[in-house]
């Protein structure tokens, strides 16, 4: 029997200081994803975009943490409340959710809808280890927080809405870090999180890294969420991102670590959610990046030239 995905659009741009990936689920769909999906044979339906009022019209600090500070705080919670609810509602239905942002703060939602009935993993492909939290973010900005906020790190430990209560840090593995603040790496170093840095992909090569990935986030739970932020490929391959780092992978490295994850998903049926963040047009050239979250989501759903 041919897979379900269900594609629910979160156009949020609260938890970046640029505008723009608000359009970043249009420009996907755009870009040909349900073409993408069906050439793998999967069946797609679209939900639509969650309903985001624009950050302009909006406090950024009209709900405030405990101590420190995050930005657009109440506007991030009720993306994340109801973007949970749907990607409860997919699997619960049988269909497996693609979330496509907007910025990274989405992920929040993804997280605690994959995992609020079940153990589950997490790999987290991102130049970023989006593990900061209102106390130690040097910005405010919550792009930079959805991995502190779904494990109730520090204040997030108070904000129920947040709590992704199936993951724990030792179902979790960052892929491909390259840009970290000082105390998101002490933090990392302390957690029982596992990170490999882009200097692992290069010295191990990336497919053992990605097995090694796999293997941690599946371990003991019933699934894993796989967030892909599109900063994580090199700026020369996806340049419409809002917060680049050079030195990221390729676009046959990208494609060869989804693949590798549709062949383990294949096997062993591990993959229970999917979201593609941080798309920004506006930064973007010709749509490629984009189209490349188009095609990657097609290659970790077990598109194959043969």
């Amino acid at each position: 029997m041919s897979r379900s995905v269900r594609i629910i659009g979160a156009p949020s741009d609260y938890g970046a200081n640029r505008r723009g990936v608000d359009m970043g689920p249009s420009a996907i769909r755009y870009a040909g994803l349900a073409d993408q999906i069906a050439s793998t044979g999967a069946r797609t339906t679209d939900a639509g975009d969650l309903a985001v009022p624009r950050a302009e019209e909006r406090d950024p600090d009209r709900e405030r943490p405990a101590s420190g500070r995050a930005k657009f705080l109440r506007e991030t919670r009720e993306v994340a409340e109801e973007l949970a609810d749907e990607v409860a509602d997919s699997i619960a239905d049988g269909d497996l959710p693609l979330a496509l942002g907007g910025d990274h703060s989405i992920a929040i939602g993804s997280l605690v809808g994959s995992a609020r009935d079940a153990e589950v993993g997490a790999i987290w492909f991102d130049a970023h280890g989006d593990f900061n939290t209102p106390e130690t973010s040097p910005s405010g900005n919550v792009h930079g927080m959805p991995l502190a906020a779904a494990l109730g790190k520090d204040g997030f430990a108070d904000m129920e809405w947040a709590n992704a209560t199936g993951l724990r840090e030792e179902n979790v593995a960052l892929v491909g870090l390259r840009s970290l603040d000082a105390d998101e790496r002490a933090d990392i170093r302390d957690s029982e999180m596992t990170a490999f840095t882009m200097s692992d992909i290069d010295e191990r090569g990336l497919l053992t890294v990605v097995d090694e990935a796999i293997d941690i986030a599946s371990r003991g739970v019933e699934g894993v969420h796989v967030s892909l932020d599109l900063d994580w490929l090199d700026p020369n391959e996806a340049p419409g991102v809002g917060t680049p780092v050079r030195g990221g992978v390729t676009y046959r490295e990208a494609h060869a670590a989804l693949e590798r994850l549709a062949d383990r998903d294949r096997a062993d049926g591990v993959l229970r959610s999917l979201e593609l963040v941080e798309v920004n047009p506006i930064l973007d050239e010709r749509n490629q990046t984009a189209e490349m979250a188009a095609e990657l989501a097609a290659s970790a759903l077990g598109k194959r030239i043969l």
